[in-house]
């Protein structure tokens, strides 16, 4: 059984394979999620640096496994507080999340629903399985219960998120990863306060891809303290538009 929480630590490649194993599934019996905590003395500039260091560490292990690399498609900070139906944010087949979660006074909640696992359950692919089962919708929402967990966000330290945001359909014989969907609840939203969210979008790509993220690009998102404000077009879907910002 996985414990899909880590702690931040001087052994940073202990980590990152502990990571890579629970988050980067091509199988079902990872959690395709997990949870890094930092060290209490830990501040924002810490926090990214971790993000970006771990990115580096991932991609070392994805290429000794697989012959691709990892190379960032966004890179973002944003204040969100408001409420977001199960999804899987726009990206490629086989991409993941990083988050970076503030500490914070806005109370919420950060659920994981493994579509993937009943997708296969009930013979579909996962973008099948999207197309039938719309979670958006409660009877899609209503069906991927069994397959949901809480994850445990702490309003007082900063930690790491990791999620595999895939949608790639399973294979024994030429392995892809497995996603997850996620779902945030805002419980206490507060203008006068922020909920921060450190949020890098990384895609599996064949080795020679050139990474779309410019160093000054990676720079800034390391060292900036901007915060846009995360907004929605509609109930329940996800604006991009503070992520996109860096592409």
């Amino acid at each position: 059984m996985y414990s899909r929480s880590l702690n931040w630590s001087q052994d940073t490649n202990s980590v990152a394979d502990a990571v890579y194993h629970r988050v980067c599934r091509s199988h079902l019996d990872a959690p395709g999620f997990c949870v890094i905590n930092l060290a209490p003395t830990a501040d924002s500039v810490t926090l990214r640096q971790a993000m970006v260091q771990l990115k580096q560490l991932l991609s070392v292990r994805h290429h000794a496994g697989t012959g691709r690399t990892l190379v960032y498609l966004s890179v973002g900070r944003f204040d969100q507080q408001q409420t977001t139906r199960p999804h899987r944010d726009g990206g490629p087949d086989q991409s993941l999340l990083m988050l970076g979660y503030e500490p914070t006074t806005v109370a919420s909640t950060l659920d994981v629903l493994d579509y993937s696992r009943c997708a296969q359950e009930l013979g579909l692919t996962p973008d099948a399985f999207l197309q039938q089962h719309n979670p958006m919708f409660a009877g899609g929402f209503e069906l991927l219960q069994p397959y949901t967990t809480r994850v445990r966000l702490s309003a007082d330290r900063f930690q790491i998120v990791c999620i595999n945001n895939s949608s790639a359909a399973y294979s024994a014989s030429q392995p892809a990863w497995q996603g997850v969907l996620h779902t945030a609840s805002v419980l206490t939203p507060d203008d006068s306060q922020r909920r921060v969210i450190n949020s890098t979008m990384i895609a599996s790509v064949p080795l020679d891809t050139p990474e779309p993220i410019s160093e000054d690009q990676l720079t800034d998102f390391l060292t900036t303290s901007t915060v846009r404000r995360r907004g929605y077009d509609k109930p329940g879907v996800a604006d991009d538009t503070a992520a996109s910002t860096f592409l």
